[in-house]
């Protein structure tokens, strides 16, 4: 029964854990004077059990065409955001941060345009057979 209890412990903990980087890491984003993080928005953030690591998801308006150079960017400014990280948890050690861009959101998207095209009203005359 204690196992299970820990295991309750540790997925809210890391869950408590991923809401707090995600809050650090979008402020700092608005706090980075960099243009090309502009349009970039934290979507989510995944932490291992460990807290060794942290995949930071995000999206950004620029779409699917900039995911690698926002990657880049997002990489030159870790450890600012490490930084902070550190600064602002209390935790023996912070997580090593990843970033990938968030493709269920852009999934979601694609569901969106498919559902609305086919929402779209059929042209009446061309359904009528004589």
């Amino acid at each position: 029964m204690a196992n299970r209890r820990r295991g309750g412990q540790s997925f809210s903990r890391t869950a408590r854990v991923s809401e707090t980087l995600r809050e650090i890491i979008a402020d700092e984003l608005v706090r980075i004077d960099d243009e090309r993080l502009m349009f970039v928005t934290v979507t989510g953030i995944d932490v291992d059990p460990e807290l060794n690591r942290a995949i930071v998801f995000f999206d950004s308006l620029d779409g699917p065409e900039r995911d690698d150079e926002i990657v880049d960017v997002l990489g030159e400014h870790r450890s600012r955001m490490q930084s902070s990280i550190a600064r602002q948890i209390r935790a023996r050690k912070t997580p090593i941060l990843q970033f990938r861009p968030d493709q269920v959101i852009r999934s979601a998207e694609r569901i969106e345009e498919i559902l609305r095209a086919d929402e779209a009203p059929v042209d009446e005359d061309s359904d009528r057979q004589d």
